[in-house]
């Protein structure tokens, strides 16, 4: 800014200067008209003057000129009446660049020429300016910064805030949140964004603390039992039946080993690993497993062809066998598989004719280690992870896992987004 002010000013001073020079040369033009132009001019407002009679000789000069040769080596055309230049090379004012103005006096005999020269004007113009500026410009970028610097520094205010909260929140103290803004923007955006990341971090904490829990209470059970079987076989090993005492440890080690099973697939399911895609047919899926099951309760199949979903084979035959498993353990004689569509959706129910689940309970049965008491009568050595597992499935594969209303027993169904079958060609 201060750059263009500079070159503003010194345009217009030289402009002034010129117009200075040429009031003189014309005040030189009015003396030659009254013929009382003198041989030595007297002191005029430019630095030097001189004038040039039809043959090219020094009719008249300022003091300083008297006796040199002629200033500049150029004229104005014929047809024009002035002429502008720069010249560092004046008699008398060498090494100093003059700016001269020659104005063409017509006269009948033959025109003069009248040749005006003031030093051009400084790049600064003037050292008072420079002064001015420069502290001016000082005082502009002055202020410019420190109303920067506060208004970026109120804007950054929240920033510093919700750094400031999130050193502070630790693994111990997830309740806490970052302050809000009262101004929409980014950075209540950013705010709001770190709340749902806490609320999501503090879930994930939650649930696997009460996981950990969970999974220490029901290992230490198998093992208190283990424990406790074999300290009294060894205190009367007189009295002991071993065959006994093995298969009973061998029972609490079936149901250890289940329970560590079913920690490591809630784990991978935890990870977030990538779902593979198979290409899966839900009828073939239920035949499959279906005919190689030990019938203890009549199943019934209800499959339609042709129903196909993309998802990881394993994944899903294992959310199969729990459910089955979990119906066969409820039902009193018959277990009912249905495949269909619906829409765009692959639709699986498994349906016993046991007691059922009660809807405040439709929910908890999907929590990880809950096993009602109609389960643990019938199912001893339960883990109470296998419906949670196949939840997991299902949300993993993009559906969900409900229990719905069933005129008898418990009614379990499976969505997941439908896929058409492939092209045989």
């Amino acid at each position: 800014m201060s750059v263009l002010v500079f070159l503003g000013v010194h345009d217009l001073a030289m402009s002034e200067r010129q117009q200075e020079i040429v009031l003189v040369n014309l005040h030189v033009g009015r003396l030659i008209r009254l013929g009382t132009l003198p041989p030595v001019l007297p002191p005029q407002k430019v630095a030097a003057v001189q004038v040039v009679d039809e043959t090219g000789r020094i009719v008249s000069a300022t003091a300083q000129m008297m006796g040199k040769p002629l200033m500049a080596d150029f004229a104005p055309e014929d047809e024009f009446g002035e002429a502008h230049g720069v010249t560092c090379s004046v008699p008398g004012h060498e090494g100093t660049c003059m700016n001269v103005v020659v104005t063409r006096y017509y006269r009948d005999a033959g025109d003069w020429l009248i040749y005006g020269a003031d030093p051009v004007v400084p790049w600064y113009v003037n050292p008072v300016l420079v002064a001015i500026l420069g502290i001016g410009s000082l005082l502009v970028v002055a202020a410019t910064a420190l109303g920067t610097y506060r208004i970026v520094g109120r804007a950054l205010a929240p920033v510093d805030s919700v750094c400031r909260e999130l050193t502070e929140i630790t693994a111990s103290d997830l309740s806490r949140r970052v302050p809000l803004s009262a101004h929409r923007g980014e950075i209540r955006n950013l705010a709001e964004i770190v709340n749902e990341t806490l609320d999501r971090l503090q879930q994930a904490v939650e649930r696997q603390r009460r996981f950990a829990s969970d999974a220490g209470h029901d290992l230490r059970s198998p093992i208190t039992a283990m424990r406790a079987q074999v300290e009294d076989a060894l205190m009367h090993p007189e009295d002991t039946d071993w065959v006994k005492t093995s298969e009973s440890v061998l029972v609490s080690l079936d149901r250890l080993q289940a329970i560590v099973t079913d920690l490591l697939v809630m784990a991978r399911l935890d990870s977030g690993e990538k779902v593979a895609h198979d290409y899966v047919n839900v009828a073939e899926l239920v035949r499959t497993e279906v005919g190689r099951r030990f019938r203890g309760k009549r199943i019934v199949l209800d499959l339609q062809p042709g129903v196909v979903v993309s998802g990881d084979r394993l994944q899903l035959l294992r959310l199969l066998t729990n459910l089955l498993d979990n119906a066969e353990r409820h039902a009193t004689s018959t277990v009912t598989i249905s495949v269909r569509r619906d829409g765009h959706e692959a639709v699986l129910e498994v349906i016993d004719d046991g007691e059922g689940v009660k809807p405040e309970q439709r929910e908890i049965v999907f929590q990880r280690f809950t096993r009602l008491t109609a389960g643990r009568e019938k199912d001893k050595q339960g883990t109470g992870l296998g419906l949670a597992i196949a939840r997991d499935i299902a949300e993993q594969h993009g559906g969900r896992l409900t229990i719905e209303d069933s005129p008898k027993g418990a009614r379990f169904v499976l969505r997941m987004p439908l896929l058409a079958p492939r092209n045989p060609a």
